[in-house]
C-alpha cells in the first residue's frame, strides 16, 4: 500500500478590498506610515524649507527694488507683498519632486510590490502617500508664512479670505503631488524621480506671474503665463490676501479675471487626470 501525499496549494493573494470606507481606512493607514517616517527623518523637512526661505530673501532684498510693478513702481514693500503669493505657490508645487522620489524609493526597495500583494483598496497606497505629503506641505506653509511676516508681508483682507487663499495653495500642491506620484512610478530610481519632478517645474513657475507681471512678457509667453494653472492660483491668492497694488491692471484673460474659479478648476482637473493615470500605472508597475 502506497501513501500518497498532496502538495499544499500555493496561497492565492487576497482580492483587493472595496468600498469607500475601506479605501479611506487603507489610505489613512498608509498616510500614518509615511508621516511616522517623516518624523524619523526630520532633516528632509528642514532642508525642504531652505529653498523657499532663500527665494524670499533673494527676491525681497536683492531683486525687489529693481522690479517695476504696474501701479506701484519700484516700491520694495509693495513688491514683497506681491511676491509672497508666488513664493507660497512655488513651494507647494515643488513638493512634486519629494512625492515622486518617495514613491520611486518604495518601488526600488520592493515595498510597492508588498503593498500590492495585500488586500488593500485600489489607489490607497498612492492616496496615503499624497495625503502625507499634503500634511508636510501644510507645515512648510506655516513656517514660510512666519518668515514672510518677518520680512514685512501682510494681508489686508478678512481671515476667511486668507484661509481660502491657503486652501487653494494646498489644493494646488495636492494636485501636483499626483503628478509626482506618476513620475515616481514611471522612473526606476529616486534620483531620476527628483530630476524628473523638478525639470519641468522651473519653466512652469517662472513663465508665470509669480515673480514679475505677465504684462511685460512677449506675446506668446504672456498668453502661456495667463493660462498657466500656477498663475491662476498666484493671482487668486493675491486677491484673497489683498496683496495686489492699488492700481494694478489685471490682464483680460479669463483665468486672471476669475482666478479663484480658475485655480479650483485647474486643480480638480489635474487631480482627476493624474490620479487616474497613477493608479493605472500602480496596478501594472514592477520594481
Amino acid at each position: 500500500m502506497t501513501a500518497t501525499t498532496t502538495a499544499p496549494a500555493a496561497p492565492t493573494p487576497a482580492a483587493p478590498a472595496g468600498g469607500l470606507r475601506q479605501s479611506v481606512r487603507d489610505s489613512l493607514t498608509v498616510a500614518k506610515r509615511n508621516l511616522i517616517r517623516m518624523l524619523r527623518i526630520p532633516e528632509v523637512v528642514v532642508f525642504g524649507l531652505f529653498q523657499p526661505i532663500m527665494f524670499v530673501v533673494l527676491f525681497s532684498y536683492v531683486f525687489g527694488g529693481s522690479i517695476n510693478l504696474p501701479g506701484a513702481g519700484l516700491d520694495p514693500g509693495l513688491y514683497r507683498e506681491f511676491l509672497m503669493a508666488g513664493i507660497f505657490a512655488q513651494t507647494v508645487t515643488f513638493a512634486t519632486a519629494g512625492a515622486g522620489a518617495g514613491i520611486a524609493e518604495d518601488m526600488h526597495k520592493g515595498l510597492i510590490d508588498r503593498f500590492r500583494s495585500l488586500p488593500m483598496a485600489r489607489g490607497a497606497v498612492l492616496t496615503g502617500r499624497t495625503l502625507a505629503d499634503l500634511v508636510q506641505t501644510g507645515l512648510t506653509l506655516i513656517v514660510l508664512g512666519l518668515v514672510a511676516l518677518l520680512v514685512g508681508w501682510r494681508t489686508h483682507e478678512n481671515g476667511l479670505k486668507v484661509l481660502a487663499g491657503f486652501g487653494l495653495l494646498l489644493l494646488l500642491g495636492y494636485a501636483f503631488t499626483w503628478i509626482g506620484a506618476l513620475i515616481g512610478l514611471t522612473v526606476r530610481t529616486p534620483e531620476a524621480a527628483t530630476s524628473g519632478g523638478l525639470i519641468w517645474l522651473f519653466p512652469l513657475t517662472f513663465i508665470s506671474n509669480a515673480f514679475v507681471p505677465s504684462q511685460n512678457m512677449p506675446t506668446v509667453l504672456r498668453h502661456f503665463a495667463e493660462w498657466n494653472p500656477f498663475s491662476a492660483t498666484v493671482q487668486a491668492c493675491r486677491e484673497l490676501f489683498g496683496n495686489l497694488p492699488p492700481n494694478y491692471p489685471v490682464p483680460d484673460a479669463w483665468p486672471m479675471q476669475h482666478p479663484a474659479w480658475a485655480s479650483l478648476i485647474w486643480s480638480i482637473v489635474i487631480i482627476a487626470f493624474f490620479r487616474t493615470l497613477a493608479v493605472r500605472k500602480y496596478k501594472s508597475a514592477t520594481a
